[in-house]
């Protein structure tokens, strides 16, 4: 028989639970004789689909709950006249600078360029940012001639990271030769007047190939279409938001001072509409949260199907072995005894596919996961939910001795003499 049995007689397992494990692992001969070799797969391949489904569920909801993992790697952004007006650099600076709940800052100017002809939305922004974008593949922008592209605006330009592109806005920027320095998750900002970033479409380029002029035309009140704001660590939305609301208000009453309006008059205005932003999801995210709970429903429907599969398993399994617990019961086996040969055997059928099947489902969800992410273009971060599986193996062996529970009274009431009489 199996070895496996062998050693657990060495070791001093108790009568009931050595014939539960052989009857678990040993499929029998003739009309006694039970699939055990497809119960076993079908118990892991059940395991290994409800792991991974609950492994991939989890890094869903962690993509959705975490905007830094698609793009917006910010908690606000001070956002002016739909994304084409001004945030005076001149007096943001200095009240983010003396804001305590403020830990980073960084202007950004939007726009729609052409690369090699293509009409993409691009951002520009100051090289090593305090806050850009995170890197998927290659590095962040790091130099005035290089230019990070979201992924599918790679992919459409047929270009890959390292080649070199053209980049031109009409009259506003010359052509200009840059290099790919990599691509990025992307914020889904932008003006709303124009195509915007979102995601996987996009670009970000230094500041420094936009024309001087375009950056002082607004005079005192010059300065980028949005700015970016990381709060400190430990200062809760609502307490970063309220102070940011200060910060806007402040920007829009020096607007309307006299510095601004004797110098450029009723231009000052643009800047009247300055506003906090909070995280702008990109559709692909507001579709994927309305799945919710949909991901664990799966993996509980699943473990319910796994659970009636070994109930079913085991009633077969009894009434195919009626022999055998007779012949156990004539050797002396008590009922309380016959009945623990099923709980055995149910647990030791959830244990194997327990221990092949989780690691099996942690490493499908988590390859799932990443060919998902990749395709979404999101920052690929899978998340193994251990606490979850934890939880799920403990139920796992709970369920499979209640529900060893029906064929084992139904083992413990076998007929012995009617079973054997024709021996």
């Amino acid at each position: 028989g199996s070895g496996v049995v062998a050693a657990a007689l060495a070791a001093g397992l108790p009568a009931s639970g050595e014939a539960g494990l052989r009857f678990a692992l040993e499929q029998g001969r003739g009309r006694t004789a039970v699939p055990v070799r497809s119960v076993m797969a079908g118990t892991v391949l059940a395991v290994a689909v409800g792991i991974a489904t609950l492994t991939f569920g989890t890094s869903l909801s962690t993509l959705i709950s975490h905007p830094a993992l698609y793009g917006w790697n910010f908690d606000y952004a001070l956002y002016s006249i739909d994304g084409y007006g001004p945030v005076p650099l001149r007096w943001a600076d200095p009240l983010l600078a003396h804001d305590p709940d403020v830990a980073a800052s960084t202007g950004v100017y939007f726009g729609t360029v052409q690369i090699d002809g293509q009409t993409v939305p691009a951002m520009a922004a100051p090289v090593h940012a305090a806050i850009t974008p995170r890197p998927l593949t290659g590095t962040a922008l790091d130099g005035p001639g290089q230019i990070v592209l979201g992924p599918a605006t790679l992919d459409q330009l047929r270009m890959r990271v390292g080649d070199t592109v053209t980049v031109s806005e009409g009259q506003i920027i010359p052509p200009v030769r840059l290099r790919i320095a990599g691509t990025a998750a992307l914020p889904t900002i932008g003006d709303v007047i124009g195509v915007h970033a979102s995601m996987s479409t996009g670009a970000v380029f230094s500041t420094q190939a936009l024309p001087p002029r375009d950056l002082t035309e607004y005079g005192p009140i010059s300065g980028p279409n949005a700015m970016f704001i990381r709060l400190r660590p430990g200062v809760s939305p609502a307490a970063g938001l309220r102070s940011l609301e200060q910060i806007a208000g402040q920007l829009n009453r020096d607007a309307t001072s006299p510095l601004a309006t004797n110098f450029i008059g009723d231009i000052a205005r643009y800047v009247q509409a300055v506003s906090v932003l909070p995280v702008q999801r990109p559709a692909e995210i507001v579709n994927y949260k309305t799945m919710g709970a949909m991901p664990a429903i799966l993996a509980g429907g699943l473990a319910a199907g796994a659970v009636m599969g070994l109930g079913l398993t085991l009633i077969a399994s009894v009434r195919r072995r009626r022999r055998d617990f007779a012949l156990l019961k004539t050797l002396g086996f008590t009922r309380g005894q016959l009945a623990a040969v099923v709980a055995w055997q149910s647990t030791v059928i959830a244990v194997v596919g327990l221990v092949i099947g989780v690691p099996v489902g942690i490493a499908a969800g988590r390859w799932l996961w990443l060919a998902f992410a990749h395709e979404l273009s999101a920052v690929p971060d899978p998340v193994i939910p251990a606490g979850s599986i934890a939880l799920a193996v403990v139920a796992a062996l709970v369920l499979a001795n209640l529900v060893a529970a029906l064929p084992g009274r139904a083992a413990a009431r076998t007929p012995a003499a009617i079973v054997l009489r024709a021996e």
